[in-house]
């Protein structure tokens, strides 16, 4: 599942969050899924805890998770939809401005698929 590159300048927690981040964005971690404990990925990738509760806490602080003692580290319901959608965004402005489309014409456009059947 997650992977840590010893040898690569990106510190340990900050490659263990962007492959837990980029999971939840893409759909593979769903809404709902609980995560490793903190001991238990800690123990899997051969890293102090403290290193994983690090990208655990950043992952909380981003919205993307939730931590509870009883029930764990779980992804959020929204996290998923929120990025996804925010992604899909990029990708169209990129596409109107390669376009040309000025901002008048690429809300239409927006405003016509919303709203249609």
């Amino acid at each position: 599942m997650i992977s840590v590159d010893v040898s690569s300048p990106v510190p340990p927690f900050e490659q263990i969050r962007q492959q837990l981040h980029d999971r939840i964005v893409d759909g593979t971690l769903a809404s709902g899924a609980r995560l490793p404990t903190i001991r238990q990925l800690a123990t899997d990738l051969q890293l102090a805890p403290g290193t994983v509760a690090r990208a655990y806490a950043e992952l909380e602080v981003a919205g993307l998770v939730e931590t509870n003692r009883s029930k764990g580290t779980r992804v959020l319901a929204t996290a998923a939809t929120d990025d996804a959608v925010r992604a899909a965004a990029d990708r169209y402005v990129a596409a109107a401005r390669a376009n040309h489309l000025d901002l008048a014409a690429a809300l239409a456009l927006v405003r016509v698929r919303f709203d249609g059947p």
